[in-house]
């Protein structure tokens, strides 16, 4: 039955994913009010979601983007990826375009904002493990603009730069990226190091976002 659209009476199974032990607790507490939903695991990061999932099989992953180690976007990858009967429903402080492209494009099938209502949230899980996509308001008016806007300018990234970006889109770590691509962790740091001055980002959370956004992640 893993996957299969919800049956009247059927218990939709939620792994809860955030960094904020308070978060988590509290979305637990609240879903657990719920005779539908049942959380069958909670995650401090995009690794510990990934495990989950593959250890649970869960309807749906309750996902926050901005998490240490691998982020909500990374995880949202590797988990619809792997996992293509989990829908991912991000709920998440941030509404930027880049967040919401970046989430949308790692496969999210529903995006909400940390000020939902319960309601909203469990009509929100409700919807995305029936198969369907569920956006906030104000997440759809920015999404909507965000089409109209103008194409992003290429990046001139080396080879072996995109290679490395899209192995971190793919939520590997720096040791993982190492074996896959041959080369030493020190010379993945180069790299990394140098494709972040070319992108003008911070951190691998945005330069994920930039790889899902301009197609860099497949």
């Amino acid at each position: 039955m893993d996957g299969a659209n919800p049956a009247a009476g059927e218990v939709i199974t939620v792994v809860v994913a955030d960094d904020q032990t308070t978060v988590r607790d509290g979305l637990t507490t609240v879903l657990s009010l719920l005779p539908d939903i049942r959380v069958v695991g909670e995650a401090r990061d995009g690794a510990e979601a990934v495990e989950l999932v593959r250890q649970t099989k869960p309807r749906v992953v309750l996902m926050d983007l901005r998490m240490p180690g691998i982020d909500g976007v990374a995880a949202t990858a590797a988990i619809t990826a792997q996992h293509s009967k989990t829908a991912v429903l991000v709920l998440t402080t941030y509404a930027d375009d880049a967040s919401i492209a970046g989430a949308l494009r790692a496969g999210a099938r529903g995006y909400l904002t940390k000020d939902s209502g319960r309601a909203e949230i469990a009509a929100a899980i409700r919807s995305v493990a029936s198969g369907h996509t569920t956006l906030a308001a104000d997440v759809g008016r920015r999404l909507l603009s965000a089409l109209d806007a103008p194409p992003e300018p290429p990046v001139d990234l080396t080879d072996r730069e995109r290679d490395v970006l899209r192995l971190m889109a793919q939520g590997r770590n720096n040791p993982e990226i190492a074996k896959e691509l041959f080369i030493g962790v020190s010379t993945v740091k180069t790299h990394i190091n140098s494709l972040f001055a070319k992108l003008g980002v911070r951190d691998r959370g945005q330069a994920i976002a930039y790889a899902h956004r301009t197609g860099l992640a497949r």
